[in-house]
């Protein structure tokens, strides 16, 4: 558990021990001190805030991922921005979960992670977004083809067009403009101007 603010991280840490097939093995205050403390541990999940003195949560899960892959690794934080979310599917993250959430909510999401899932974009539910999903939509939501989001992400446009069309399914839009939009309101891509996003014919 890495968060600078001690009553957080302790609280947070009180509740989780408090499960039966949950254990502790570390909790520290910034992002360099994840890094070590993760690397004496080996622990299977880190819990990661974003915003912490020197080294931050985004910094130090890059670190991670580098030297140690097998950990899966849970943001949470206050911060719902988009970029953030963003920023943590790219360099890694296996969830994204806001502080508010309930010890249920937390408890599960880290059980599921520990189990090989990936809960980020929508929060811990059912059917998350992944984050090659986030990676389209934010392709999207700058008005390129399905050629050009499969050409920019190394991928084949008929997987772009089974990744749009989960997407579709997952947001509850009818179409490529109306899913942006959604998920610019939902805070799951950076686009500023939604309302500009043109529906392709090619939307699959």
């Amino acid at each position: 558990m890495a968060d600078d603010h001690p009553v957080v991280r302790e609280g947070i840490c009180t509740m989780l021990e408090a499960e039966a097939d949950l254990e502790v093995v570390g909790d520290v205050g910034d992002g360099a001190a994840a890094v070590e403390m993760a690397l004496a541990t080996r622990p299977d999940v880190v819990l990661m805030d974003v915003q912490m003195e020197g080294v931050d949560g985004i910094a130090a899960l890059k670190q991670l991922r580098e030297v140690l892959p097998s950990a899966r690794v849970i943001i949470l934080t206050t911060f719902g921005h988009e970029n953030y979310l963003i920023l943590s599917s790219r360099a890694g993250a296996s969830g994204y979960l806001l502080k508010d959430v309930s010890q249920e909510e937390l408890t599960s999401a880290i059980r599921r992670v520990a189990a090989g899932e990936t809960l980020i974009g929508v929060g811990a539910e059912s059917d998350p977004i992944s984050p090659r999903e986030l990676e389209v939509l934010e392709c999207m939501s700058q008005e390129m083809s399905n050629q050009a989001i499969a050409q920019a992400l190394g991928i084949t446009e008929n997987t772009v067009k089974t990744h749009v069309s989960h997407l579709l399914n997952k947001l509850g839009a009818s179409d490529r403009a109306g899913a942006v939009l959604r998920g610019w309101r939902q805070g799951l891509i950076s686009s500023s101007a939604p309302g500009q996003v043109n529906n392709h014919a090619n939307g699959g």
